[in-house]
């Protein structure tokens, strides 16, 4: 792995735990603002919002073994990959492997000249 790719990884990494920080936070302000008012229940902690997101995380998605729902994916990359010539199609794969493992893609040729 060069340097870039792992300064991008670095700077993603710290970027997520910094949205889901706030987010937790953001949580927690919203609760201690409205719950007591409203309903007159308790005031949480920081820890205690990041366990009422993960509970409705845990309630309202569940566990899913990818994470996501592939099916929407496909049927882009199905209809995507049906409009091209066998020639596009390989070209796509081998600059898309090219990307994925680093490689040099200085070349400016498009994909679908």
């Amino acid at each position: 792995m060069n340097w870039r790719k792992a300064f991008f990884i670095g700077k993603i990494t710290v970027a997520s735990i910094a949205i889901l920080a706030l987010v937790i936070w953001g949580v927690m302000l919203l609760w201690n603002w409205l719950v007591p008012e409203l309903f007159n229940g308790p005031v949480i902690t920081y820890w205690q919002s990041a366990g009422i997101l993960l509970l409705s995380k845990i309630i309202f998605s569940g566990f899913h073994k990818h994470g996501h729902d592939k099916s929407k994916h496909d049927y882009w990359r199905r209809k995507f990959m049906k409009n091209l010539t066998p020639e596009q199609k390989e070209k796509f794969k081998t600059r898309m492997e090219e990307k994925w493992r680093g490689e040099d893609l200085s070349d400016p040729s498009h994909i679908y000249e």
